[in-house]
C-alpha cells in the first residue's frame, strides 16, 4: 500500500517537474524580431551590432531588413498599413516618424526612464511630438562635408579652403588643368537639396539662431542672406560635371573615388563605403566653409531614430533591444563598426571613434557652431495640397544649379510657398 502511495506521489512530481520544465522552456522560446531600415550599405556593420545584442539576451534575435533608401518612406507606411510592417525600425527625424506615430503605427516610449536619463532634451525632440510623447529612441547622427582628393590638392598646390571664396577659387583652378572639381549632380534629386544645400546654407544664413528667426516670423525666407545661400548654388554649378542633370548619387561617388573628381560635397554616412572601397589616393575631409567674415557652421543632423511597431507581439523584447541602445556598450560598437553614423545617447558623446575618417569629420565640428538640416523641424508639415519646406528648397537649388532660376528667384519661391500655408511668414509681402 505504501508503495503504491509512493508511487502515485513520485509520479505526480514527475508530471509536475515535467510541466514546470516545459513552462520554463517555453518561457525561455527564443523569438525573431525584424528591424526595417534605410541604410542597406550597412548589413555587414549591424549585423555585428546585432549579434552583440544577441550573445548577451540569447533568447532574442532580430533580423535586419533594410530597404532602398529613397524607398524607405513609401515601403515601411505600405507595410504597417498592410499589418506586415517590423516589429522595429529606423524613424526619420521630425515630420515622417511623426506622422507614423499619429496614424497609429508607432509605440509611445514615454515611459522609458532611460530615454530621459541617457539623452538631452535637444536629441529627444526629433522623435517627440507636441504633447511630449516620445515615440523614437534616438539612434544615430550624421554630420555633413567636402570629401576632397588630398593627392589633387597636393599636385596643385591647394590649400584646404577655410572661405567659400577660397574654395571657389580652388575649383577654378582645378577646372583649369582637367579635373572636375565637384562630382556632385541632380539626377537624384535629393542630393543638390540635402547633400548640397542643407550643406552650405547655414554657412550663409546662419546656425539654429537664424533659422529660428525664420521658423518664427521674424525674418522671410526670401530675405538677403536666403538669396546668397542661392548664390552659393550658381557659384559652384560651372564647376560640377559635364552634364550633371543625368549625374546620379552613386555616379557622384563614383567619380570621386575614381580620382576623376577632386572633390564631393557628401555626408559622413559615406564613410564607410569610401573606406571599404579604399581609393588609391589620399583623401579627407572639411566643412563647407563659409563666406569671408562669417563662421563656418556645420550640419550636424540627428539622423535616425528606432521606434516600435505597435502591432508587434514583440512589445517586451522590442523594449529589451531599445533599452541596450541606450548602453555605453551598444554606443562604442555603433560607433566602431557603423563609421560616420555618431550614437546620440550620452554614453556616446567621449567615444573614440575607430575609424579614422569618420574621427575626420567629427573634427570638423570642433570648435564650430552646428545646426541640424534646415528643412526637417517646421516647413515640411504642410497641409495637404499645400507646398513643403523640403519640395520648395529642392525644387529652388535644383533650378539655380541648372540656371533655370536667379538666385534672387529661387528665394523668393521659398518665401511665397511657405506663405500659402505657414502663419509665421504669411504677414510679409
Amino acid at each position: 500500500m505504501r508503495k503504491s502511495r509512493f508511487l502515485v506521489v513520485f509520479l505526480v512530481l514527475m508530471v509536475m517537474v515535467g510541466v514546470l520544465t516545459a513552462a520554463t522552456s517555453f518561457g525561455a522560446e527564443k523569438v525573431t524580431l525584424t528591424l526595417g531600415s534605410w541604410r542597406s550599405d550597412d548589413v555587414d556593420a549591424i549585423h555585428k551590432v546585432l549579434a552583440t545584442f544577441s550573445a548577451k539576451y540569447p533568447d532574442i534575435d532580430i533580423k535586419f531588413n533594410p530597404t532602398n533608401p529613397p524607398d524607405y518612406n513609401a515601403v515601411l507606411r505600405t507595410q504597417l498599413t498592410g499589418g506586415t510592417g517590423p516589429d522595429l525600425m529606423y524613424l526619420r527625424s521630425f515630420k515622417v516618424s511623426a506622422d507614423l506615430y499619429k496614424d497609429g503605427f508607432v509605440a509611445s516610449l514615454t515611459d522609458m526612464p532611460t530615454l530621459k536619463s541617457n539623452y538631452t532634451e535637444g536629441n529627444l525632440s526629433p522623435w517627440t511630438n507636441d504633447k511630449g510623447v516620445i515615440y523614437g529612441l534616438p539612434f544615430m547622427a550624421v554630420s555633413h562635408g567636402i570629401y576632397y582628393n588630398a593627392d589633387l590638392f597636393k599636385k596643385y598646390k591647394i590649400k584646404v579652403p577655410t572661405t567659400w571664396q577660397q574654395l571657389i577659387a580652388a575649383a577654378k583652378k582645378l577646372k583649369a588643368a582637367g579635373v572636375i572639381p565637384f562630382s556632385n549632380g541632380s539626377k537624384d534629386q535629393w542630393d543638390m537639396n540635402e547633400t548640397v544645400f542643407m550643406n552650405l546654407l547655414p554657412d550663409f544664413i546662419g546656425g539654429r539662431a537664424s533659422r529660428l528667426e525664420y521658423e518664427t516670423g521674424k525674418v522671410p525666407f526670401n530675405d538677403a542672406k536666403m538669396v546668397a545661400a542661392f548664390q552659393a548654388i550658381k557659384d559652384i554649378a560651372p564647376y560640377l560635371p559635364a552634364g550633371q542633370e543625368g549625374v546620379s548619387y552613386y555616379d557622384a561617388q563614383q567619380l570621386f573615388l575614381l580620382g576623376k573628381a577632386a572633390m564631393f560635397f557628401g555626408g559622413s554616412w559615406d564613410v564607410a563605403m569610401f573606406e571599404k572601397t579604399a581609393p588609391g589616393f589620399n583623401w579627407s575631409i572639411m566643412a563647407a566653409p563659409a563666406p569671408s567674415g562669417k563662421k563656418t557652421i556645420v550640419c550636424f543632423h540627428p539622423d535616425c531614430g528606432i521606434g516600435i511597431n505597435k502591432a508587434s507581439k514583440y512589445q517586451k523584447e522590442a523594449r529589451v533591444f531599445l533599452e541596450w541602445l541606450t548602453s555605453k556598450e551598444a554606443a562604442q560598437i555603433l560607433a566602431d563598426e557603423v563609421p560616420g553614423f555618431y550614437p546620440l545617447s550620452k554614453n556616446g558623446s567621449a567615444l573614440k571613434v575607430k575609424s579614422v575618417h569618420a574621427s575626420q569629420f567629427l573634427a570638423i565640428s570642433n570648435g564650430k557652431e552646428t545646426d541640424l538640416r534646415f528643412d526637417w523641424p517646421v516647413i515640411m508639415d504642410a497641409p495637404q495640397g499645400k507646398p513643403d519646406g523640403y519640395t520648395l528648397t529642392q525644387t529652388a537649388a535644383l533650378a539655380v544649379a541648372k540656371g533655370a532660376m536667379t538666385p534672387k528667384q529661387a528665394a523668393d519661391s521659398i518665401q511665397a510657398g511657405l506663405a500659402q500655408w505657414y502663419a509665421p511668414t504669411q504677414h510679409f509681402k
